[in-house]
């Protein structure tokens, strides 16, 4: 499987997203998963998103990106929650 490119997003780009990003690189080590991980705003990520394949962001901010190319967006309900992270990741994958 080729390098996952991943981006945690938060609406400034700075506490959130960097421990959603450490939430990700843990939870994607641990399934065994070859990854990047960035972190960013929200309105800099619904410019980038398109150049990942995965896109974490608070499930009240999902509707932000409605133009994401290829990218799936997962959104979470506890940003902190690593099973609510390893699920989603899961079945983003699968679909």
């Amino acid at each position: 499987m080729k390098m996952l490119k991943v981006l945690a997003a938060c609406g400034n780009g700075m506490g959130s997203s960097l421990i959603i990003k450490m939430k990700i690189e843990k939870v994607l080590k641990d399934m065994g998963l070859d990854c990047e991980v960035h972190h960013a705003s929200v309105g800099q990520a619904k410019s980038d998103a398109r150049n990942f394949d995965l896109v974490l962001v608070s499930h009240m901010l999902v509707k932000e990106f409605s133009n994401s190319g290829k990218a799936k967006i997962i959104g979470l309900i506890n940003l902190l929650s690593e099973q609510e992270i390893r699920d989603k990741v899961e079945a983003a994958l699968k679909s």
